[in-house]
């Protein structure tokens, strides 16, 4: 098509502009796009005073290990590479994480992938995401759990949050890091495959950035047929209250949906139900809203409303979570439980010692119903009775009561008092991070079908998944998952979100990050992201010692000792300072 005159090329330009609800610019530029987002704080460190006049002009770019959070106001002082190369298997998430930084305010920077191509097949650019690094504040780990002060403890920001954003704003004199993740097809063809991601930044081009996929002709199962057993505790209150939402209504689930999903997309195995009033004493920002609603009638009978409890947990099965329903607690914190009392017509709150005969008598009558109702439900083989760091005293009496009445359902606890020993029939035990556990009671338990597992806490400072965490510690965590033979790690909040979740990752007894792993509206972290990658790492690992047993070979069980010899490493909690070279050549081994 021609234009006879400027008229003419102008009047098709402003027909085109009035024609859709999007700005299209008739110059060569990409079109406009809106910039909306929350402002990030106020960096607290000496890092602002960092001398950027060496910082040449426009914006900057390199490529950086996945293994550091770049500090938000240093300019880098980096050999520059302008290519990366990622290795995985078919079906495997890899990452990779480029810098950009800049002397000068520069607007609507954007990045798009193409297509990645080996000789014989393609890897479409669909496979691959890029997302921006929002930075929160964080503090340190100083003296583990207890109550914090934020003036008492040094604070800084912390490159975490993988934000949804289609375009960034980059502000004068600052960093802004990109991860890189690119889903490896379960169908891909084995081989090397190259790809390109375009830099954009003032609606202009930039430059091009070569990425290359090494697919290794092994298979990685879905996420749902990992054996892995993770259990990071839900917080459904938290996210009603960030999102201003009325409690468990249709909004409400709405809005949980895509955070739950991505819980299940990692291989998560585990409900988190709760029983009665807050387990955990509202140790939270949000107290649990209750689940199950308790009513004594006039006549003095019991009625328990399941209907929400029903609902959370068909929602969170329908999204791929349904091994494991724990539900807390027989055991609360400060031993308080409530109910509607229809003779008095108001909320009646009582406190109930595990030793008690009205303890007892207490959870008989309901733990007979709700095993009822579970069976009713087809729940009662995968649902159990769980427990929080409770003491051995109290633990022995709680289990003469499941047992009189209860006898059917399962016992989870979270053991903290080195006491697992004592419970050898419990169903799911997971263990302090400072426990000895013995491997040969782990393959007895395995042997029966139970579950052992491990966790860390505020307490534990390696390794961790605090927002000011090595990015590769939850990567060393699956390792020694794999190294002391536990089925699996249990962290005690996915989405226990403070205050305010976007821009501040601090809370008023732990340290910075503790309470969560994910943010609002579905966007992963850093942290989420390695946590994926390691238990991908155990996965492999399953899949590897499988098969080099089952070849038999003089060369399979070479690398079968090899890879032995690079897990046994990771047993430690107390590494040496090498770990993460250690972590990354272990890595390699997979491949």
């Amino acid at each position: 098509m021609t234009f006879k005159s400027l008229a003419s090329f102008t009047m098709l330009c402003t027909f085109i502009a009035f024609s859709f609800t999007t700005f299209i610019s008739c110059d060569s530029k990409r079109p406009r796009k809106e910039f909306v987002t929350f402002e990030e704080m106020q960096d607290p460190t000496n890092d602002t005073l960092s001398d950027w006049s060496n910082v040449p002009a426009g914006l900057q770019s390199s490529f950086i290990t996945i293994d550091v959070r770049a500090p938000k106001s240093v300019a880098p002082e980096i050999m520059v590479r302008k290519s990366e190369k990622v290795t995985g298997w078919k079906g495997e998430k890899v990452s990779a994480q480029l810098l950009l930084w800049t002397a000068q305010d520069v607007n609507q920077v954007e990045l798009e992938f193409d297509d990645f191509t080996s000789e014989s097949a393609i890897i479409p650019a669909t496979a691959a995401q890029a997302r921006f690094v929002r930075y929160v504040m964080t503090d340190e780990f100083a003296g583990g759990c207890g109550h914090r002060k934020p003036e008492d403890f040094a604070a800084s920001l912390s490159a975490d949050m993988l934000d949804n954003l289609d375009n960034f704003n980059i502000e004068a004199n600052t960093v802004r890091p990109v991860w890189l993740t690119i889903d490896i097809p379960a169908d891909a063809v084995a081989g090397n495959y190259k790809g390109k991601l375009s830099l954009y930044a003032e609606r202009d081009f930039v430059e091009d950035f070569e990425i290359e996929i090494e697919v290794v002709d092994q298979l990685l199962p879905e996420p749902s047929e990992w054996v892995y057993h993770l259990d990071l505790w839900q917080h459904p209150s938290a996210v009603a209250r960030v999102h201003n939402l009325e409690m468990w209504s249709n909004a409400h689930f709405e809005k949980m949906r895509p955070v739950m999903k991505m819980l299940a997309d990692a291989g998560q195995k585990v409900i988190t139900a709760t029983l009665n009033k807050d387990p955990w004493n509202n140790q939270s920002y949000d107290a649990y809203a209750d689940m199950i609603i308790w009513t004594k009638n006039k006549d003095q009978s019991w009625s328990f409303d399941y209907t929400i409890f029903d609902k959370w947990v068909e929602f969170m099965m329908d999204l791929g979570t349904d091994n494991m329903i724990n539900c807390y607690s027989l055991l609360t914190w400060n031993n308080q439980v409530h109910y509607n009392d229809m003779e008095k017509g108001e909320l009646v709150t009582l406190e109930l010692k595990a030793q008690s005969d009205e303890y007892a008598e207490f959870w008989s009558v309901f733990l007979k119903d709700f095993t009822k109702h579970l069976k009713e439900k087809g729940w009662l083989e995968i649902t159990n009775i769980a427990m929080d760091e409770r003491s051995p005293a109290d633990m022995q009496a709680t289990m003469k009561v499941l047992e009189t009445s209860a006898p059917e359902l399962g016992v989870s606890l979270a053991d903290n008092h080195k006491s697992y020993k004592e419970y050898p029939g419990i169903k799911d035990i997971s263990v302090g991070a400072s426990s000895e556990v013995d491997k040969a009671d782990i393959t007895l338990r395995r042997a029966e079908g139970l579950i052992t597992t491990w966790y860390v806490c505020c307490a534990d400072p390696f390794a961790n998944m605090f927002t000011f965490s090595a990015p590769a510690e939850p990567v060393y965590a699956a390792w020694h998952t794999v190294a002391g033979d536990f089925d699996g790690m249990l962290r005690w909040a996915y989405n226990s979100w403070v205050e305010n979740p976007l821009t501040d990752s601090r809370f008023r007894t732990w340290p910075a990050g503790d309470t969560y792993m994910v943010y609002p509206d579905a966007r992963s972290s850093i942290r989420f992201e390695r946590l994926i990658e390691g238990i991908q790492d155990a996965e492999k690992i399953r899949i590897l010692r499988k098969q080099y047993k089952e070849e038999n070979s003089d060369e399979s069980l070479e690398k079968l000792n090899k890879l032995e010899e690079a897990i046994a490493y990771f047993y430690t909690l107390e590494p040496s300072d090498d770990w993460n070279h250690k972590l990354n050549e272990a890595k390699k081994l997979l491949n």
